[in-house]
Order: C-alpha cells, then sequence, then structure tokens
C-alpha cells in the first residue's frame, strides 16, 4: 500500500515539473519521504531539481542520503561529484570519483571527472594518466554520446601535448647517451620511445595465413643482413634492359588483383582487374611461369643466387610490378612472416613512395631492401610516369635449415589434405 502511494506522489510530481509547478513537485516529494524516508528515486529527482535550481548544497544533500541508502549505482556518484565540484569541495568530489569506479572502474563519465580534477589541480603527470584512462574506455567519437565529445576531444588533445613535452624531454636528456653509442645500431630503442610517447604506432606481424611464432617483426631489415643482395644490384642494368624489352611486346602483363566477383574486395575493390596495378610474372605459386621464363634469363639467373622459399603450390614468388601513374595500392598485410619481400626498384619518377609500419621510404633504382610484408604496407606513384619494381620472396633469415625443411613439407602436407594447391601470391 505505501509503496503505491509513494508511485502515485512520483507520477504527481513529475506531472507538476512538466507543467512548471516545481514548488508543488517538491511538496508532493516531500510527503513520498514521509511515507518512506530512503526512496531512492524520490531523492534523486530531489537532486536533479536542486541542480536546475542552483540550489547545489540540496542537491549534495540529497544525494548523500542515496549513496548512503543505496550506492550501486554510478550515476548517484557521479551527481555527488558534480554537486562537490560545483562547491569547490574538491576532497568530497575525489571521494565521490572514486565510489562511481568502486562500482565501475571503466565508467566513462567517472573517469572523465577524475581527469578533470586532476587537471584543475595542476597534477599534470596524474591527470595525463587520467585522460589515457578516459581514451582507453570510450567508443570512437562518432558512436559517443554527442554530449560527452567535448570531453573525450579534451582528453585527446591533453595526452597529444603531454606525449609531445615527455617526448621532447626525453629527446634532450639522452642525447648524450645517444652521443656515447654514435655507429651503433639505435633504430630499435629509438622506435620504442617513439611508439612510448605517441609519435609512432606499434605495428605488429599479422599474417593472414600462416603465422611462424618467435620471429622478431621487423619493417626494413638491415642491408648488411643480406650479403647476397650485392649481386641483385649489380644485375639491375641487365635485369631492367629485360623488362623493356618486355613492356615492348606488351604481352604477359596481368592485373595484379583478379579476385573473382562474389568474394569480398575490402580495400582493394578500385584496383581489381585493374591496369592501373599490374604483374609480369616470373615465379608465380610456386612454379615457373613457362610462357614468361624465356623473356627474362637474365633475371632468373639471378633469383638462382637467392634464398627463395620453396612451398609447393606458394612460393617462390617473383614478379615486375607496374604501378601506374597516380595509382596508390592501400594499405595491406601479407599472408605469411615465413618469408621476406624483397624490392629491386628499376624505374622510379619521382612523387613515389612506401610505407612499412612506421617507417616510410623513396625507392631509389638499383638500391634494394628487403622487408616484412606482414606489418601494414602502402605504395603509391604520384607521377605522370610508370613506376615499376622487381618483387620477389626469400625465406626468413632466422628460420633454421630444419625449420625450412619442415614448413615445405607441411606445405605438400596441406595440398595433400586439400586434393589441391594454394597461392600466398606477394
Amino acid at each position: 500500500m505505501q509503496a503505491e502511494q509513494v508511485r502515485q506522489l512520483e507520477a504527481e510530481a513529475s506531472k507538476c515539473l512538466q507543467s512548471g509547478r516545481p514548488d508543488l513537485a517538491l511538496k508532493l516529494w516531500q510527503s513520498a519521504l514521509a511515507i518512506d524516508p530512503n526512496h531512492v528515486r524520490t531523492l534523486m529527482a530531489m537532486a536533479q531539481q536542486a541542480f536546475r535550481s542552483g540550489e547545489t548544497v540540496a542537491a549534495r544533500k540529497a544525494m548523500e542520503r542515496v549513496v548512503a541508502i543505496d550506492g550501486k549505482d554510478c550515476q548517484q556518484w557521479v551527481n555527488l561529484a558534480l554537486a562537490c565540484q560545483r562547491l569547490q569541495d574538491e576532497a568530497g568530489e575525489e571521494d565521490a570519483i572514486r565510489g562511481a569506479l568502486r562500482v565501475d572502474p571503466g565508467d566513462l563519465l567517472a573517469l572523465i571527472q577524475r581527469a578533470s580534477l586532476l587537471e584543475r589541480q595542476g597534477k599534470t603527470h596524474q591527470a595525463a594518466k587520467a585522460h589515457g584512462a578516459v581514451l582507453s574506455a570510450s567508443p570512437p567519437l562518432e558512436r559517443l554520446h554527442v554530449n560527452l565529445r567535448p570531453a573525450v576531444t579534451k582528453a585527446m588533445a591533453f595526452r597529444e601535448r603531454y606525449d609531445k613535452e615527455f617526448g621532447a624531454f626525453l629527446d634532450r636528456y639522452l642525447e648524450p647517451t645517444y652521443q656515447a653509442f654514435a655507429g651503433e645500431r639505435l633504430n630499435r630503442f629509438r622506435d620504442s620511445l617513439d611508439i612510448m610517447v605517441g609519435r609512432k604506432r606499434r605495428f605488429d606481424s599479422q599474417p593472414a595465413t600462416y603465422y611462424y611464432p618467435n620471429l622478431a617483426p621487423t619493417e626494413f631489415f638491415e642491408r648488411s643482413d643480406f650479403p647476397w643482395l650485392d649481386q641483385v644490384e649489380a644485375a639491375t642494368d641487365e635485369i631492367r634492359n629485360e623488362f623493356l624489352e618486355i613492356l615492348n611486346g606488351e604481352e604477359g602483363f596481368t592485373p595484379y588483383l583478379t579476385y573473382p566477383d562474389d568474394v569480398p574486395h575490402f580495400q582493394f575493390a578500385e584496383l581489381n582487374n585493374s591496369p592501373r596495378w599490374s604483374a609480369f610474372h616470373i615465379y608465380e605459386s610456386g612454379r615457373l611461369v613457362e610462357a614468361n621464363a624465356p623473356k627474362c634469363p637474365k633475371t632468373i639467373a639471378m633469383l638462382a643466387g637467392c634464398p627463395q622459399p620453396s612451398q609447393a603450390g606458394r612460393t617462390p614468388t617473383a614478379m615486375f610490378s607496374l604501378l601506374k601513374p597516380n595509382t596508390r595500392i592501400p594499405a595491406h598485410t601479407g599472408v605469411t612472416n615465413a618469408r621476406l619481400v624483397t624490392h629491386l626498384p628499376l624505374i622510379v619518377p619521382e612523387h613515389c613512395g612506401f610505407r612499412v609500419g612506421n617507417d616510410t621510404r623513396a625507392w631509389v633504382p638499383g638500391k634494394a631492401w628487403v622487408f616484412d610484408d606482414t606489418i601494414e604496407h602502402e605504395a603509391w606513384n604520384n607521377s605522370d610516369k610508370l613506376r615499376v619494381v622487381l618483387i620477389f620472396d626469400i625465406w626468413h633469415p632466422q628460420l633454421s635449415p630444419a625449420e625450412r625443411a619442415l614448413i615445405s613439407a607441411m606445405s605438400e602436407a596441406t595440398n595433400a589434405f586439400s586434393a589441391e594447391e594454394g597461392s600466398f601470391g606477394l
């Protein structure tokens, strides 16, 4: 009976508010509390009306009663923290925020309140951590309630400024140590620092098909790790001349991507079956392309001196890759980190580039490099001329002869199980 009376009083009070009679609504709430002094919804309604009326002390008292009676809802503590903030009671605000986060450590409103309080208190380092927690808990801005976007945007800006200042400080502090080790390979440490302070992203190996554990993901490998590249680069002119003869013949070139119509094309839809990105295959899916091989004997001879992988129906793979003017290959990852990819640039106009992870480079004709294509990478030709690169795969150098033999045998077993050969491609 009492519960029904309270519900009726609540409903009448709500109608009074809607009709612009807050004084009568307050009397009805007081009547409800006379029946049930611990009625949480009524106390919350009184607190919210007190907020709207600028009666912050009354709002705080009502919310203190709510959390004392219940305290199981983050919003109760968040409202109490807001009242304390308005009353400039930082200790009370901090206790209320802590109460909210005890209920739900990931509550976005409470995390925003904590970051704001620490920032107002001038606790820069703690505020940076708190703003970072906001960003970790927040969904993307486009999925966030419009009222919360300014606070999350502010958290982004705060962290960006803080990380920039932190990075600059570390650079100055570490400069003597850098100088002490001048000539050493420090790029891994520098990358770790840049990732820590947000100057670079973390990119990991993400093979689409086959992952080999404990092979360190490396964007571009050190040139000195592959002494056989000397012979590759020495053959540049001969290989380029072979390609130019092939180009004049205008035969053997196919679109790089040839996805069927009934499979997802994702970011490659624009380039699928397009001559803007094409290839002249020398080795494809583990086999020498018989129709093309007679046109490039010197290229094939050079490839014979490279540690080409052997996986039946998959590798080795080698081709002349052609990227037409004003064409961009979108970011993507390769299929297996058991092999690496080698580029020998042959024809490179200005305004061409290549990015692997955080490292962006320009091709230089005759200068080869090796990279891990299971790390996100992309390429572009922003010129009005053709770009041509010889691309081929090699074994990952950290694989032992026994491991290579087992990977080759596994590929044969996979083919035997499925009764078909699967292509890795490049």
